[in-house]
């Protein structure tokens, strides 16, 4: 009842205030207006109607001023680390898909080949739903997994920012196969007592960069809003998402998605960037859902069996490219200099008008970039990534170690990999973080941070604590 009291109190001081300064600032119009009036009706000289206009330029700047959006801010992010006993080596799972009645031996080694080549180690985590014999995938089930997934990284995340639920005025959730009723962002609301004005969203069916979405759209939401926080949580639910059938090509998810979920509080408060962690320096969301081949390159649907599966096609590597290519191209030209966008235009018109056989000058990023979290859908995209960006092993370290610590995590993935950089203390306060998700529709979506203040002490508290030292391996 009293935390009911204080929301209400809250609104009630938002809307005085809010019409408060509508009726200074019609005040001050009104007055400017009256007092051109009487020097026009007294004939007064040119002065008085310079000082006028004065007055007016100053009111009009000062109001651009006050009203004109801060930067968005990353205050922080938690990861969640699942318990133990979710743990599931590559043999465990190999054992338990032998005794599936319905997989033959041919699907079992067709499983094991793609468990060995995706990168994954033997500390990856699945939800206890999937540890059955056969996997459950009720309803129940699946909304336990988002109470052990959301619930205690969100905690985290109000713990280490020192923030309460009522402080926050919008709520993204996003988990691209469970869409329950009341919605993933209607039960945070109610286990957490949120505040009733708060603005609530869910996303659903976005993939892999569902969470680099969610920021975008969170900064778009606080512009129109003014001051306000915003808190995001990621994750995929896969306790709905188990393929009970024998298609390969829908039997490649059961392999690679793991359990996980991120939580982030962005801001465009003023008095958060003492402590926030980073400051937005841009984004750039593309998609190719136009193009038939991108739009069934990873397509959710029914096999001969009438099983629902995500089938992913032979074609998913050249349309992730393809989605890749056009994302980067509109990203540099806000970050790049232009003696790098320069050599990158030549070499397309070389290309288009003299030369077809030769490459396109690929931009160097690193020289704008010191820190790259890229798509750990597997190691094989990461490193064709990291070679069409021309990076090192360094720069796509991060995405290979949590892809062998936690597995792909899909859309929560991304917030591994910046708390593995930050652990590994290689975030230096100026530098900047390219966050690369890439998902189904196909998307392509980018964040670039700057790092505002020192990140100190993040290998002590966060998911890498008890191995970040073992790596890279």
């Amino acid at each position: 009842m009293a935390n009911k009291i204080i929301n209400n109190n809250k609104i009630l001081l938002n809307h005085i205030f809010s019409i408060l300064t509508q009726t200074i600032n019609l005040s001050i119009l009104a007055l400017l207006f009256s007092l051109e009036s009487l020097f026009i009706l007294q004939k007064w000289g040119p002065v008085y109607h310079s000082l006028t206009a004065l007055s007016f330029l100053i009111f009009t700047i000062a109001k651009h001023h006050l009203s004109n959006p801060s930067p968005l801010y990353l205050v922080d992010f938690s990861c969640l680390k699942p318990p133990t006993h979710c743990r599931v080596p590559r043999s465990t799972y190999i054992e338990h898909v032998k005794m599936l009645d319905f997989l033959d031996e041919e699907s079992v080694s067709f499983m094991a080949k793609v468990l060995k080549h995706s990168g994954q180690g033997e500390q990856t985590y699945l939800p206890p739903a999937i540890h059955f014999i056969p996997p459950k995938s009720s309803h129940h089930e699946a909304t336990q997994e988002v109470h052990m997934a959301l619930f205690p990284v969100l905690e985290d995340l109000l713990s280490k920012t020192n923030t309460s639920a009522t402080d926050i005025d919008v709520l993204i959730v996003n988990c691209s196969g469970f869409c329950p009723s009341p919605s993933l962002s209607s039960i945070v609301v109610k286990k957490f007592g949120m505040r009733e004005d708060v603005k609530s969203f869910t996303i659903s069916g976005m993939g892999c960069s569902a969470s680099a979405l969610a920021i975008d759209m969170a900064g778009d939401i606080l512009k129109s809003r003014g001051e306000s926080n915003a808190v995001i949580l990621s994750t995929e639910i896969l306790s709905t998402g188990w393929y009970p059938g024998r298609d390969s090509a829908m039997q490649v998810l059961n392999c690679v998605f793991r359990m996980g979920a991120a939580a982030m509080l962005v801001s465009n408060k003023r008095e958060v960037r003492k402590r926030a962690k980073y400051r937005m320096v841009c984004s750039v969301r593309t998609q190719r859902a136009f193009d038939d081949k991108g739009y069934y390159s990873a397509f959710r649907d029914e096999d001969s069996d009438g099983f629902t599966g995500v089938c992913l096609n032979t074609d998913l590597l050249q349309v992730a490219g393809e989605t890749l290519r056009s994302n980067i191209t509109i990203l540099g030209r806000k970050i790049l200099p232009y003696t790098e966008m320069i050599m990158y235009t030549i070499s397309v018109m070389k290309k288009k008008y003299f030369d077809k056989s030769m490459e396109i000058y690929v931009p160097n990023f690193k020289s704008v970039v010191q820190h790259f979290c890229l798509p750990a859908s597997g190691k094989p995209l990461i490193r064709e990534i990291g070679k069409g960006l021309k990076l090192g092993e360094r720069e796509i370290e991060a995405a290979l170690m949590t892809l062998h610590r936690f597995g792909n995590q899909s859309s929560s993935s991304l917030w591994y990999e910046l708390c593995y950089i930050e652990a590994k203390e290689m975030v230096k306060k100026g530098d900047r973080v390219w966050q690369l998700g890439m998902g189904s529709g196909p998307k392509c979506n980018s964040l670039v941070w700057e790092c505002i203040r020192p990140i100190v002490r993040e290998a002590q508290r966060g998911v890498w604590a008890d191995c970040i030292d073992s790596y890279p391996r």
